[in-house]
């Protein structure tokens, strides 16, 4: 599923934002910058949400971002959540994978204790940049 839902930022002391959604009971986060705060709240609302998806507990709607108020400095603004994107990603089922490599560097790599599977899960988030 995906939502877009209006948060409120409000500077904090420290420089970062406190951030709260309206519609959305104990769904708050911080951040220590505003790039870091948007993707807190993007992180708390996905993670939020699928809370309640998968507890099948009542989703309140999303109020228009014209009907949310807030004093300045502070501002509102609407952040997107992905829940089955937010899924996928805590998913830490393991999935087996046959591969074929040189038996000269099978040989080196087994004389060296390698984890197979803990170096082509390194290299593949390398490789993927995740």
């Amino acid at each position: 599923m995906k939502y877009v839902y209006p948060a409120i930022f409000e500077p904090s002391a420290s420089g970062g934002y406190d951030v709260v959604f309206p519609d959305i009971p104990r769904c708050y986060t911080c951040g220590n910058n505003l790039i870091n705060s948007m993707e807190m709240a993007e992180d708390v609302l996905a993670m939020t949400l699928f809370g309640l998806e998968n507890d099948s507990e009542p989703i309140n709607q999303p109020s228009s971002l014209e009907t949310i108020t807030c004093e300045a400095p502070s501002f509102a603004t609407l952040i997107r959540a992905d829940t089955e994107l937010y899924r996928r990603k805590i998913d830490k089922r393991a999935v087996k994978k046959t591969l074929t490599i040189p038996a000269w560097l099978n040989e080196q790599a087994e004389k060296a204790h390698v984890n197979f599977s803990g170096v082509l899960q390194e290299a593949l988030k390398n490789y993927l940049q995740v």
